[in-house]
């Protein structure tokens, strides 16, 4: 049964139009994502197609949430007692560099105009780091820092850093070993 959200059809014709459309992204890269390959490859009309979404546009940006809101839940910032802190937290910032490398990679412009600069982009991130810094003072593993200035700078050189590694097409190999020895550096500082 289709319900309707802002005059648009939810149902499972707009699931399977998002799947085709991610597939689509993941293949070709999000620049190659046009209303006309969904209709052929699901056999639709256009009309099919407006009934649910405004615009292409409004798939890709459903299909990048869905695939960022996979990401984090990959990611697993939970902190884990039983490992060094300050290689847990290496480990999340190379997991989040080699994902959202891979992701970049294929939503690379969008991700460069719209996404990195999102309030909600910055919100999630900015929190979570915070946490993982207010849970490091509180256990001694590092000095007291300001855990909100902290949280943005680090999240500004996360950010930077991918944004230029996959900019310059380096390596992911290379961009990953960079950024380990680089970030290392920061985690040192912090030690306490």
């Amino acid at each position: 049964m289709a319900n309707k959200e802002n005059g648009l059809i939810v149902d499972e014709m707009s699931d399977k139009i998002i799947n085709t459309a991610e597939q689509i992204v993941m293949s070709c890269g999000a620049n190659n994502l046009t209303v006309r390959k969904v209709l052929q490859e699901l056999n639709i009309t256009n009309r099919v197609f407006y009934n649910r979404f405004h615009n292409i546009n409004h798939v890709l940006e459903i299909v990048y949430k869905n695939t960022i809101l996979e990401m984090r839940k990959s990611i697993g910032i939970e902190m884990d007692s039983e490992k060094d802190f300050f290689e847990y937290v290496m480990d999340i910032v190379v997991k989040s560099l080699i994902l959202s490398y891979d992701i970049k990679m294929q939503f690379n412009q969008y991700v460069f105009e719209s996404d990195s600069l999102s309030d909600g982009n910055y919100e999630w991130w900015t929190t979570e780091i915070k946490r993982l810094m207010d849970y490091a003072i509180e256990k001694e593993y590092i000095k007291h820092v300001d855990s909100d200035v902290l949280s943005y700078s680090l999240w500004c050189f996360c950010r930077g850093y991918n944004a230029d590694a996959v900019g310059r097409n380096i390596p992911r190999e290379e961009a990953v070993k960079n950024f380990r020895y680089s970030f290392g550096f920061i985690l040192e500082g912090l030690k306490k």
